[in-house]
């Protein structure tokens, strides 16, 4: 049933809305371009812990509406850096460099196999082993430990957008 729960992770949304922002940055900078670590991954982090307590959507991409785990994603780079990201965790994975698991920083993404395949659910990681993610249907976004059995046994790896890590 679990595994049912995360399928929308890898979804590719319908028509997105364009998302409001406070933030001043362009809003389609590359990725390659993400230049200022500190700053940026702490736009991220900022990003992501607005948005606890939202309720997942499968192919979800706003808050408005509901997000699911690489919408949230794609949401909060859009908006925290102006970097636009594909709505499907197994793609944004192919775009990010790995990282070491003890490398991990803020603002870092995680990987999961939560159906069967490779890198089919991803959070933000905020730091202390911790992250945040969009978990299932009727539930909402919140932070979970990397250490917690159920996530420990299908950690995929940490990746990163960062130009340095």
């Amino acid at each position: 049933m679990a595994l049912l729960l995360l399928a929308g992770c890898s979804s590719t949304p319908p028509v997105s809305r364009p998302a409001q922002s406070s933030v001043s940055r362009p809003v389609d900078r590359s990725v390659s371009t993400i230049q200022v670590p500190s700053e940026d991954r702490q736009e991220v982090v900022l990003y992501a812990l607005s948005l606890l307590d939202v309720n997942y959507q499968f192919g979800g991409a706003n808050p408005e509406a509901g997000l699911d785990c690489s919408g949230l994603v794609y949401f909060i780079y859009k908006n925290a850096l102006g970097v636009k990201l594909p709505h499907n965790a197994a793609e944004i994975a192919r775009l990010s460099r790995p990282v070491d698991r003890q490398s991990l920083q803020a603002g870092d993404l995680v990987f999961f196999n939560t159906l069967g395949r490779p890198y089919s659910h991803v959070g933000v990681y905020i730091g202390d082993n911790k992250f945040v993610h969009a978990p299932s249907s009727k539930g909402h976004i919140k932070v979970e430990s990397l250490n917690s059995p159920w996530f420990a046994a299908r950690f995929e790896g940490g990746r990163t957008l960062m130009a340095t890590n």
